[in-house]
């Protein structure tokens, strides 16, 4: 079968012919329709994440929709190596397998899925929303972040703050008070602004973060909390992705010791994986009340080379088996 196949950790998919599995017990072989690039697959892919199995070569892609034997159409996802999406076919554990709504077309269901379950697990099962809260998205301009604007409205958040960088058209997904910001060597007082932007947001409440960034920016936010919130009040701050590229962040002591901020992460490890795929089923039942939008891009299998190496963001890639 044709296949995007690592042959070593570290190395770049190739476009070539792999062995056809077999279905095994318990196992749904799908005939593979789509698959989305996403910084998940491209790093379970590299060896370099802690769920990756470290088995070469192997076959990339970590999710995907196809079309089960007995002619289900489903998303599936955490094939076991050597197999994986970005192939022909693809064996995987069937309750590793989600039912499709009709209402919901292959490509968007391959690149809503995982961006879509990391929105819902971080404001559902890690921070808890609650109708009428006020949320902050740390980074809210990647295609996750604005998911996760989108549903945090739809959940039912009062107030949607959204940050970040070009930050065009995220009034119109739901966000009440956009707030830019731009870090780093090149501009040393924008830390400063940054916090003090926030602090006037905070001063009128805040209760959940949900940060894609990490880094300085995190940072940023978990001091304001400190300095602008109400002796006493909670709030759920929940790392859910690294994309500033800082994995290390020097947080002052007394910013933890002076608020009652509650400092979690969610994914794979920190979420069971039977409420992750419950997750996926939720966001795949909210795409046509909520008006979920996400856009994609449709690359053929066969040009994966071309566009591994590209930053998965907007438009979402999704690979075409057909």
């Amino acid at each position: 079968m044709k296949a995007a196949i690592v042959t070593a950790a570290g190395k770049m998919p190739v476009y070539g012919d792999f062995q056809t599995p077999n279905a095994q017990a318990g196992e749904e072989l799908i005939t593979v329709r789509a698959s989305a690039l996403s910084h998940f697959s491209k790093s379970r892919a590299s060896g370099s994440h802690y769920s990756s199995g470290g088995v070469f070569p192997l076959v990339a892609g970590s999710d995907g929709v196809g079309i089960t034997q007995d002619g289900r159409r489903v998303y599936f996802v955490l094939p076991d190596a050597p197999f994986g999406a970005l192939a022909e076919f693809c064996p995987v554990n069937s309750r590793r397998c989600i039912e499709l709504p009709d209402s919901l077309n292959d490509v968007t269901a391959a690149a809503i899925a995982n961006p879509g379950m990391s929105a819902w697990a971080a404001l559902v099962e890690r921070a808890h929303l609650v109708a009428g809260e006020t949320v902050l998205i740390n980074g809210a301009t990647g295609t996750a972040g604005r998911l996760a604007v989108q549903l945090a409205k739809y959940l039912g958040a009062a107030k949607v703050i959204a940050t970040g960088r070009n930050m065009e058209e995220l009034e119109q997904l739901g966000a009440d008070v956009v707030i830019p910001f731009t870090l780093g060597m090149l501009h040393p007082s924008g830390a400063k602004d940054y916090e003090e932007a926030l602090k006037k947001v905070f001063a009128s409440g805040i209760h959940v973060v949900i940060d894609y960034l990490w880094g300085e920016s995190a940072k940023t936010i978990i001091v304001a909390i400190a300095k602008a919130v109400e002796d006493g009040t909670p709030v759920r701050f929940v790392h859910v992705g690294g994309s500033s590229g800082e994995e290390n962040i020097d947080l002052p002591g007394a910013a933890l010791r002076s608020s009652a901020i509650l400092l979690m992460g969610s994914g794979v490890g920190s979420v069971p994986q039977s409420v992750l795929l419950q997750a996926i089923k939720n966001v795949f039942d909210a795409v046509q009340p909520a008006g979920l939008k996400i856009a994609t891009t449709v690359v053929p299998l066969s040009k994966v080379e071309e566009v591994w190496d590209k930053a998965p963001g907007k438009p979402r890639v999704v690979f075409s088996m057909k």
